[in-house]
């Protein structure tokens, strides 16, 4: 959520920014000044009624003072309403807008973002290379048929060699972050309406979560269990930052989402993926978004798979957040990149959400925290880059060596059955 001051106080950089990523027409920051000017100017009456009321208090209780104390109170009920409904309205307004864009960030859509940083050449084979569901199939690690039996389409099993290879990613992944200072964290996948109200889910992306009978969502991804971990607290400055990870299942509706070209793995409602999460003191956020970035490209170079770093226009990043770098892995068959994480700097918009805050050793105020995540990283694009980039004539493919410690001999080189 956006500082209502910042709107007050700095309206045209506020729209400037806003319009990167938002047409114009779509938000009207006059309106939410007015409102805001319409509930100070109510609660300054109400307050002059209250203390009126408290001046009552101290007279004898006559019949016309009576007469007054029930004017005055109904007055006071009908202000306290007005006043209720009236933020109620303002709330609705300001958490509608999205993140402002980091002063950097390029304004549009997919056609601004801009590569940053390439990891290897693309492969080239010397033979017909299949795609990632054919290979699965003959090595015989993917149930595609089954699972859609059980669940429907856009779901998959891992089968023998392919379970142990999910799951050494996996392993990885926490060795990985827990060797950087992260702390683990296993958390519930339900989640209520305020948590995804405070990781941004909401209102706009209801319609892309799984809702039960009991008004609460499974995750679409541990950001969102990660965001609402210090929800409504205060920290204190010495402990900051804060640094976790997380695995989680995650589960997305996906809502007509799906292209032709996305089969397989590619896009699913229901993948695995560890995320890494910061909470840190404001002037501190971009160096720890530099950090995280550079930690999540030295993961990628260790699985030795062709990638690139592509920094994201305003339109295609998160409503929630300032700037977003998504790690982008190549898919031959395809002939595209596929996002495999995104590290994402959302400044203090969820922890206004969240009412996260910590107190300042300097002022001894409560200041809002500033929260950054990445996927670190996301396995079901991860097997497809595996298997196609590391294919070879045979049939086979080589796994990467830094995944052989957490595999049996046998899997550390996939043969068709």
């Amino acid at each position: 959520m956006i500082d209502i001051k910042k709107i007050i106080e700095n309206t045209k950089e506020v729209e400037q920014a806003l319009l990167k990523r938002l047409d114009k027409g779509s938000f009207n920051l006059e309106e939410i000044i007015k409102l805001e000017n319409e509930r100070k100017n109510l609660t300054t009456n109400l307050e002059a009624l209250q203390a009126k009321r408290n001046e009552f208090s101290h007279k004898r209780p006559d019949k016309k003072t009576i007469e007054e104390m029930k004017e005055l109170a109904q007055k006071i009920k009908d202000k306290e309403t007005q006043l209720k409904q009236l933020k109620l309205n303002l709330f609705e307004k300001v958490s509608a807008l999205p993140n402002l864009p980091a002063d950097d960030v390029k304004a549009g859509d997919k056609e601004n973002n801009e590569v940053i940083y390439t990891f290897k050449a693309k492969p080239e084979l010397d033979f017909k290379a299949k795609d990632h569901v054919e290979l699965a199939k003959e090595l015989d690690i993917i149930d595609y048929e089954r699972a859609t039996k059980m669940s429907g389409n856009g779901f998959w099993g891992y089968k023998g060699a392919g379970a142990w290879l999910e799951w050494s990613l996996l392993n990885f992944f926490m060795d990985y972050h827990e060797a950087n200072n992260y702390q683990m964290l296993l958390l519930p996948y339900l989640l209520n309406e305020d948590s995804a109200f405070a990781s941004g889910h909401l209102p706009k992306f209801r319609d892309d979560l799984y809702w039960t009978q009991d008004k609460i969502c499974l995750n679409a991804t541990a950001e969102m269990m990660l965001t609402n971990y210090h929800r409504d607290e205060i920290l204190f400055e010495k402990d900051l930052p804060k640094k976790y990870f997380s695995y989680a299942t995650s589960f997305r509706r996906e809502a007509g989402s799906y292209r032709k070209e996305e089969r397989g793995m590619i896009r699913g409602h229901q993948f695995n993926k560890v995320e890494i999460f910061q909470f840190t003191k404001p002037e501190n956020s971009w160096q720890a978004f530099s950090d995280m970035n550079e930690e999540i490209k030295k993961m990628m170079e260790t699985l030795d798979l062709h990638f690139q770093v592509s920094k994201l226009a305003a339109k295609d990043a998160s409503a929630a957040m300032a700037k977003t770098y998504d790690v982008e892995v190549w898919i031959p068959s395809m002939n595209i990149y596929k996002e495999v994480s995104s590290i994402s700097n959302a400044t203090d918009y969820q922890a206004r959400r969240a009412k996260i805050r910590y107190k300042s050793e300097n002022t001894g105020k409560n200041e809002f925290l500033h929260t950054l995540n990445a996927s670190g990283l996301a396995t079901s694009r991860l097997i497809p880059a595996i298997l196609e980039q590391n294919q070879r004539a045979d049939g086979s493919v080589i796994i990467p060596k830094v995944l052989h410690e957490y595999l049996p001999e046998k899997y550390q080189i996939l043969k068709s059955v």
